[in-house]
């Protein structure tokens, strides 16, 4: 059985995966698993209708076989990539801003140790 997917129902099947992806901090390998696998994306969403009856005892079988037609068309993986970024840029803004401050505290610490002139570090940087 294929099932025909309809644009809305794609973009909240691609938020509900971006999601699950971003959350576990998975974004970066998974965008480069996409990106590498983009070219053979039809092939994928085929390879998914032939594990169905084994991946539909652990999935819901709707959504899995949405999720193989989704991936059937190319705009929607770029559409996959694109939303996978931006979550991940909006859930991490401010951890990787206070890593960079941390991360430029220490690089000035160690510039002090070795004698060098430093500049101080205000949180607003």
């Amino acid at each position: 059985m294929v099932v025909e997917i309809n644009r809305e129902r794609a973009l909240e099947i691609i938020d509900k995966i971006s999601n699950f992806i971003v959350i576990r901090k998975m974004a970066a390998p998974a965008i480069m698993l996409i990106e590498s696998l983009r070219p053979l994306n039809f092939i994928g969403s085929q390879l998914l209708y032939f594990l169905a009856p084994f991946a539909e005892i652990i999935f819901n079988p709707k959504e899995y076989q949405e999720f193989a037609a989704l991936l059937e068309n190319r705009e929607y993986v770029k559409i996959l990539i694109d939303r996978i970024d931006e979550i991940d840029h909006e859930m991490y803004r401010e951890e990787r801003k206070h890593k960079k401050l941390l991360r430029k505290r220490r690089v000035n610490k160690i510039r002090k140790f070795l004698g060098f002139k430093t500049k101080s570090l205000n949180d607003n940087e």
